[in-house]
């Protein structure tokens, strides 16, 4: 199983990114799926999970990041709005089945 992801980038505070996963290999059906993130010096930290019917944000970004997912391209993205300097970080892809699986990750910098 590999997740790939995609989407990060450079933005300035206020602004809004679309974070891209999509899953391929043997095992198909991930769930939950969802991101974590990582800023430099600190933990890797849960930013959003979606299961079949439920979603679940971190409270810091509650109101403005959005988590879905398309289950016919097996893919989940993360709309980021309203950037702000500390959700700066790689953001890693996450999916579950049996065990934990990990995308490379993607860095988000939003930076003026």
């Amino acid at each position: 199983v590999q997740l790939q992801a995609s989407g990060g980038g450079l933005v300035q505070p206020g602004g809004s990114l679309t974070l891209s996963c999509a899953v391929s290999g043997r095992i198909l059906n991930l769930n939950p799926m969802g991101w974590y993130r990582q800023a430099p010096g600190k933990e890797r930290e849960l930013v959003a999970l979606i299961t079949s019917g439920s979603t679940n944000l971190a409270e810091s970004v509650k109101g403005r990041f959005t988590i879905s997912r398309d289950n016919a391209k097996i893919a989940v993205y993360l709309q980021m709005n309203n950037l702000k300097s500390e959700d700066t970080a790689i953001y890693y892809c996450y999916g579950f089945r049996g065990k934990p699986y990990w995308g490379r990750g993607t860095l988000v910098t939003v930076s003026s």
